[in-house]
């Protein structure tokens, strides 16, 4: 352990990850409006969340084809 105080390194500790999450925020004040937002209906944000789920599903393995020359399921040719 070292008797010197803090380097620069623990000073600025975190800083930048502070700055850069008061950078994003649009409106700080957001959260004290309480009226309701307006936009999508109920069945719209529905279909719209349902797509958006299925975009991480894993997609299926493809199909063989009839065209594969070769290459035999069994390991037979």
């Amino acid at each position: 352990m070292s008797c010197a105080g803090p380097g620069r390194l623990e000073t600025d500790f975190g800083n930048s990850s502070k700055l850069s999450k008061v950078n994003q925020i649009y409106d700080p004040e957001a959260e004290k409006n309480i009226e309701a937002v307006v936009g999508l209906d109920g069945k719209a944000a529905q279909a719209n969340t349902e797509k958006y789920r299925k975009d991480f599903e894993k997609p299926s393995p493809p199909v063989p084809s009839a065209f594969t020359i070769g290459i035999s399921s069994s390991g037979k040719k």
